[in-house]
């Protein structure tokens, strides 16, 4: 009996976090925020804790994840409606190199070291300070870079070059299955499929780590 409990409590408890996160809409785990990461960390916890209390019944877990979500909900409605909650919540950019000078106050200010500033702005392809005209410490903890002109990669518009279009390529085979709503999205019929694949050595589905397809480069298929 303590087993179905613990059961039912967990799939009420998943069910309720599944919904929550869905009506709060969607964060990528690399632009959350410190406030995001909270709130998550204590949704997560008023769920798990329930779940070992005796004392707790799936209407109490069901009332806190309800309860928490709506605090949640409320508070990206003001944070939306009204900028100033906005700074305090959320936190603001700051500039932490300005015209390639480092700011030794902003980077005290954030917490933030020569080593960790340097790890951000190598993972921006910024491998010399020297580089940097401008950096911005956003609030999810990465840094924005704008690199002195020198350092910049030269453009189309550069080098006068005409526009090209530009066109995202779609994944048709993926770890030996097909993702069947592309390929009908996109038009294609599977004999076709099966005749690309064919023609890099392929037999069977299974045997395709990797396809996909782009307009103008033609299909790309990777073998197991």
């Amino acid at each position: 009996m303590e087993l179905i409990k613990i059961a039912s409590e967990l799939v009420v408890g998943y069910v309720a976090l599944l919904f929550t996160t869905k009506i709060l809409g969607k964060t990528q785990i690399t632009q959350i925020t410190a406030f995001d990461f909270i709130s998550a960390l204590v949704l997560g916890e008023l769920v798990g804790n329930a779940l070992y209390d005796n004392n707790i019944g799936i209407s109490q877990i069901l009332f806190a994840v309800a309860l928490w979500g709506a605090l949640i909900y409320i508070t990206e409605i003001i944070t939306q409606k009204k900028k100033n909650f906005r700074a305090i919540l959320e936190g603001k950019p700051t500039l932490v190199i300005a015209q390639g000078k480092i700011l030794r106050d902003k980077m005290a200010e954030n917490k933030l070291d020569m080593n960790q500033l340097q790890h951000l702005l190598r993972s921006k392809g910024a491998f010399s300070i020297r580089e940097v005209e401008y950096a911005v410490l956003e609030t999810d903890g990465t840094v924005s870079v704008l690199k002195k002109s020198p350092y910049e990669l030269p453009t189309r518009q550069d080098h006068q070059m005409p526009e090209q279009l530009v066109s995202l390529p779609v994944t048709l085979i993926l770890d030996g299955e097909v993702i069947w709503d592309n390929l009908k999205e996109f038009g294609f019929s599977e004999k076709w499929l099966k005749g690309q694949i064919q023609s890099f050595g392929a037999k069977e589905y299974k045997d395709v780590l990797y396809a996909e397809w782009q307009k103008d480069k033609g299909i790309h298929v990777q073998t197991f």
